[in-house]
């Protein structure tokens, strides 16, 4: 008799333990219409290139499957298994970034971002392993400076471990947006962990001061235009008119898109932009399309799926067990969000191209599998909260 009400005790206490189906129904939502836009945007190139309108959907198939079952996995592993892993994972990270610069390295469109792994011959991108590994990394290192994380000393600290993955993310690879988003998860990170929000609006006043300075230099000075890629693409951005066929091209196609999807767009699979105008259209030139096929009906209910992620994990992140729990799921959010408003802002031309992807949705065997295991960690950590603390 003891022993069966024992049994029972313990099966009520595991049944009210939380699991977040809202936030897998938002992630295979998003998966799903990522691969029916990657098939909608790709064909016609896929058939001139490879004579194969699927081409593009089946590699990214094959990556969502890998990505699916490793979240799966991740997802049924207590969360503090990782720990033990995240230096290990920081150091190693680090290192392969230089594996691009080996024979193992893929190199595309001018750049070097890619290397294969031998023996089954799929492609990994480095950058897309810093971000994962540098989350887990953070997260431990929140909670070993505990409360100096809200110091100067703690802050610096933070920033000075994230500086040198972002820095060879830049100069190894020549992926601006990559490293952006690596120093971008450190900082949201930091300004969570520390309630003393202060301090970050004067540091982000001077930061926004010191960039704006810049770019008016850049546009103001005679020999802008000869100073670097860089600093063209900012002219570009500015005035994409003044060289339509040449380095203004992609991004003048892209507003073609929006502008002619109108409010309910031509309708799904119906869009020109994406016969060879838009270059590679299925990477981070997709969401144009979405607003020419789907138009703005379409573009804002993609934007409110995304708001909805974030807010399920904001939730997860606000009732996890512990703080290295909750701090995982911060960077997952950081991740995200960063992504989605940068890709979003480059497409519409709110900021200058920076070349990076939108989450789920954009062509990117790399991309998708590690945001996955992403995945994977968030609903380990929420499966781990109580019903009573939800």
């Amino acid at each position: 008799m003891a022993s069966r009400a024992m049994a029972r005790t313990k099966r009520k206490e595991q049944s009210e333990y939380y699991f977040d189906y809202s936030l897998l129904f938002i992630v295979l939502f998003l998966l799903g219409f990522g691969l029916v836009m990657i098939y909608s945007t790709s064909s016609y190139e896929a058939y001139q290139d490879y004579k194969d309108s699927a081409h593009y959907l089946k590699t990214q198939l094959l990556a969502s499957i890998l990505g699916l079952i490793a979240m799966i996995i991740v997802a049924n592993i207590p969360y503090h298994f990782w720990e033990k892993f995240a230096v290990l994972g920081y150091i190693v990270s680090f290192g392969m970034i230089f594996l691009v610069k080996t024979p193992l390295g893929i190199k595309s469109h001018g750049a070097t971002r890619w290397f294969r792994i031998p023996g089954i011959g799929l492609s990994v991108q480095p950058a897309e392993i810093v971000k994962l590994c540098m989350i887990l990394f953070l997260a431990c290192l929140v909670c070993k400076l505990g409360k100096n994380v809200r110091t100067w000393k703690g802050i610096i600290i933070m920033a000075l471990f994230a500086v040198p993955h972002a820095v060879m993310i830049k100069v190894v690879t020549q992926n601006l947006s990559s490293a952006i988003i690596v120093m971008g998860i450190a900082v949201l990170m930091v300004f969570v962990a520390d309630p003393h929000y202060k301090k970050y609006i004067v540091v982000g006043g001077i930061g926004c001061a010191a960039v704006a300075a810049l770019v008016f230099w850049i546009v103001t000075s005679d020999t802008a235009a000869g100073l670097s890629f860089r600093f063209t693409r900012i002219n570009t951005w500015l005035h994409p008119e003044t060289d339509p066929t040449d380095t203004g091209f992609q991004t003048l196609q892209a507003l073609y898109a929006i502008g002619s999807g109108g409010i309910w767009g031509k309708g799904l699979g119906q869009s020109m932009q994406k016969l060879g105008f838009i270059p590679e259209a299925q990477n981070d030139m997709i969401f144009s399309i979405i607003c020419e096929e789907l138009g703005l009906f379409g573009a804002i209910a993609i934007i409110l799926m995304f708001l909805m992620l974030l807010w399920r994990l904001m939730i997860i992140a606000n009732n996890a067990p512990d703080l290295f729990g909750s701090m995982l799921v911060v960077g997952v959010i950081g991740h995200i969000a960063i992504q989605v408003i940068l890709n979003i802002a480059v497409v519409t031309n709110s900021i200058p191209n920076t070349g990076i992807s939108l989450p789920f949705i954009s062509y990117g065997g790399s991309s998708v599998m590690f945001l996955l295991i992403e995945m994977g960690l968030v609903l380990s950590v929420a499966k781990r909260i109580q019903l009573k603390e939800v």
